[in-house]
């Protein structure tokens, strides 16, 4: 037995909230799957398993804050406490035989039953992994209904998209047909989507008190949402139409309700995401803080010439369609990587009075984020990664950094971070080192800047490059050398 522990998403997380379980109690997880999703006062993320076995309980619910290092959920590991124990129980056959659970069984004995109106209350028996499972859940379909197609009747991406297809024909097909719980007092019926319909039911409201938003004033899900966020749901006795000259509703229903939200009612769309960049801010500022205390900082720049990368890149360029080209930050980036490997003074964490150099590079790369803040995922392994390996992390990181679906090892261990204001029209950009990292490298924007050479003066596409580096681990001779070696591979970039 083994417990799954809220982890540690960077150096300056002290707790989490739980924001989505993607398995169950029964489910069989194995290293590397996504098991839940956390909020961190910085974005949200994924959350892998580090154990192998069977999902035995979940210990903490959805909307909850916890420390770091609490349990989260239990795990059996080991084989004998996987497999399900003789004695009759109360399980049914159908949850006994899941072949979720290493076992010798074979493969006929995996083959899912196909779903019976019985077996659709009861958990999914078919072999499904947890990103799927999670996409169903998102979707809103119902696993035990899907026969699986892949091997040995597991169930995949395509089967639940083509279930929550076929879901939302059989549900437009119905909201043909007018309900009276969805008619409006006029006598006409509300206009709302399969989505919305089943959204309000579950958050007890009513549809007719809603003002549509949607295409010919249909309500969307947005629109219970908001309703919802907006003050607690109209009792359904209190949406019906007064019998006329009958006066207002008697005192026995309750007082009336206001429009505006009462002072507790939950904040909506918009108060929440203040309130969420509000604590971005917080945090980074926090963070921020200690590094300036805690860390001696200096700082080095130098002017790196671009013309043998910039020449090369084009000329790659030529030859590619437009998805597929390089950046020059991509260049600088795997530069930067390359070059922390020979000068390791500069890659590494400085825990417990000492410095740790690190034998990989994961290469934090700083993403400001739209609704604002920034956050610093790691690319793994960046200095082994060919430039358009490179390149296609790096879209995927910024993508995911800025839609909240980071993963937990993204967060926790980069080695050494870059930032890129280039974009912005920055020439020059002096970072704070993020602890325990001991040095941020930035880079500006390329410009075309004057260079003489030889008595003779040209123009040459340049960048101006920076570091900050913790002097309790190196010094200005090192960081020169780092800042100097970065050069030197810019100058063979088809060797990068």
């Amino acid at each position: 037995m083994a417990d799954f522990l809220m982890p540690s998403l960077g150096a300056d997380m002290e707790h989490g909230k739980l924001v989505e379980w993607l398995v169950k109690p029964g489910d069989y997880v194995r290293r590397g799957d996504l098991v839940a999703v956390v909020d961190t006062d910085k974005t949200v993320m994924d959350v892998e398993s580090f154990e192998e076995g069977v999902v035995s309980e979940l210990l903490i619910d959805v909307g909850q804050s916890v420390p770091v290092g609490r349990p989260l959920a239990r795990i059996i590991r080991t084989p004998a406490e996987v497999e399900p124990p003789q004695a009759p129980s109360a399980r049914t056959p159908a949850e006994v035989e899941t072949p979720r659970a290493p076992s010798t069984r074979t493969a006929a004995a995996a083959e899912p039953p196909r779903a019976t109106p019985s077996a659709a209350a009861s958990p999914a028996t078919a072999p499904i992994t947890p990103p799927v499972r999670h996409l169903a859940h998102r979707l809103g379909v119902d696993t035990g209904a899907i026969r699986g197609t892949g091997k040995h009747g597991a169930i995949t991406r395509a089967d639940v998209e083509h279930a929550q297809s076929e879901q939302v024909s059989a549900e437009h097909a119905q909201s043909e047909l007018v309900s009276a719980e969805h008619a409006h007092p006029s006598g006409g019926r509300v206009r709302s989507s399969p989505l919305a319909r089943r959204l309000a039911a579950g958050l007890g409201v009513d549809l007719a008190s809603i003002t549509g938003t949607g295409p010919d004033g249909a309500v969307t899900a947005a629109d219970v949402e908001r309703h919802a966020a907006a003050g607690p749901a109209r009792p359904a006795t209190a949406a019906a139409s007064p019998v006329p000259g009958s006066g207002p509703p008697a005192a026995e229903t309750g007082p009336a309700i206001s429009p505006e939200a009462p002072p507790d009612a939950p904040p909506g769309p918009a108060a929440a995401a203040r309130e969420r960049v509000a604590s971005l801010r917080r945090a980074v500022g926090a963070l921020m803080v200690r590094s300036k205390k805690t860390i001696p900082h200096y700082y080095l720049s130098t002017t790196l010439d671009l013309r043998a990368a910039v020449a090369w890149m084009q000329s790659v360029n030529t030859r590619r369609p437009v998805a597929s080209r390089l950046i020059p930050s991509v260049l600088l980036f795997k530069a930067a990587a390359l070059a922390a490997r020979d000068v390791p003074e500069v890659n590494g964490f400085y825990t417990d009075g000492g410095f740790r150099p690190s034998a990989a590079v994961h290469l934090g790369v700083a993403v400001a984020l739209r609704q604002g803040g920034l956050v610093a995922p790691a690319i793994h392994d960046a200095d082994t990664l060919s430039v358009d390996e490179l390149m296609r992390q790096l879209q995927d990181l910024v993508g995911r950094a800025r839609a909240g679906r980071l993963q937990r090892a993204e967060m926790a261990d980069p080695t050494l971070t870059v930032t890129n204001l280039g974009e912005l029209g920055v020439d020059s950009v002096f970072g704070v080192i993020y602890p325990p990292q001991v040095a941020m490298v930035g880079f500006g924007r390329v410009t075309e800047q004057p260079w003489a050479q030889d008595g003779l003066l040209g123009v040459r596409p340049a960048v101006i490059a920076t570091l900050s580096a913790d002097h309790r681990v190196s010094d200005g001779l090192r960081g020169a050398r780092y800042l100097a070696r970065i050069e030197e591979l810019l100058q063979k970039p088809e060797e990068l």
